[in-house]
């Protein structure tokens, strides 16, 4: 049986401490980038996810957000008044409560990360050219590990 390498305990210490550090700096970026944007990060997630998925119903927002029924809809209330999102009933059951992204919600959505890929940009042009693909490679084997 082949064995598998295991990296030591300071290794692991090492970079747990980065990522916290990294986690930390882009979530303060991003409510900077949000705050011009005059909507919260909680906001924007829920417009990525329901972007991301085409339409979603409350429950399964709730559900991928890991927040309380009564929180998203909330949350969905703003986005609403902003114009960002509508709530279209299901045709058969009209109980449920189906969410989609609107235009004016696409166009946040592409303004938001273009200020994040803006930021990413700056920060990626003071590495070292060469070792920007290979932060791009590492960080995607360690989200197929993630998952």
């Amino acid at each position: 049986m082949e064995q598998r390498w295991v990296p030591g305990q300071d290794l692991v210490s090492e970079i747990e401490e980065e990522l916290r550090f990294i986690s930390r700096i882009v979530r303060q970026k991003g409510r900077e980038i949000h705050v011009n944007f005059q909507i919260t990060p909680p906001q924007f997630e829920a417009l990525m996810l329901i972007r991301d998925h085409g339409v979603l119903t409350m429950g399964e927002l709730s559900s991928k957000m890991f927040l309380a029924y009564s929180t998203t809809t909330d949350l969905v209330d703003r986005l609403e008044r902003h114009g960002l999102v509508e709530r279209l009933r299901d045709p058969i059951d009209r109980r449920v409560v189906r969410l989609r992204v609107l235009d004016r919600g696409l166009a946040m959505i592409e303004q938001v990360l273009e200020a994040r890929r803006d930021y990413l940009r700056g920060v990626l042009a003071r590495m070292e050219p060469g070792k920007v693909p290979i932060l791009a490679d590492a960080l995607k084997d360690l989200i197929a590990h993630i998952q």
